[in-house]
């Protein structure tokens, strides 16, 4: 298994509350949602994938369950990994989504 589908079926189900409509596309070995093309969230692994806009990166990048997203030894631009204490509850998943919504939608 290349993520975790207990959690991606509970980013499915937040996801269906939202006004706006996802798709959804495996990357980066694991699944990612996207808002108009722009990724939003994404699970890899155990973790959560969150885009984040660059004024709040410093942080959020505070947080204890937070990490920059590296695959090649750099980290990437814009993009944490959330490990799952980060999202125990549905409200800390919404608010992580909520996140990467924001990003996506200035991208557009």
């Amino acid at each position: 298994m290349a993520y975790n589908e207990e959690i991606a079926r509970r980013v499915q189900y937040l996801l269906g509350l939202f006004p706006e409509e996802f798709t959804e596309k495996k990357m980066f070995g694991g699944i990612a949602f996207l808002y108009k093309g722009k990724m939003t969230v994404g699970v890899v692994k155990d973790e959560l994938m969150v885009r984040v806009i660059a004024e709040k990166m410093d942080r959020i990048l505070q947080q204890e369950c937070v990490r920059p997203m590296d695959f090649t030894g750099k980290p990437m631009k814009e993009f944490v990994f959330v490990s799952q204490k980060g999202f125990v509850t549905e409200e800390q998943l919404h608010q992580w989504i909520e996140l990467g919504l924001e990003h996506a939608k200035t991208k557009l």
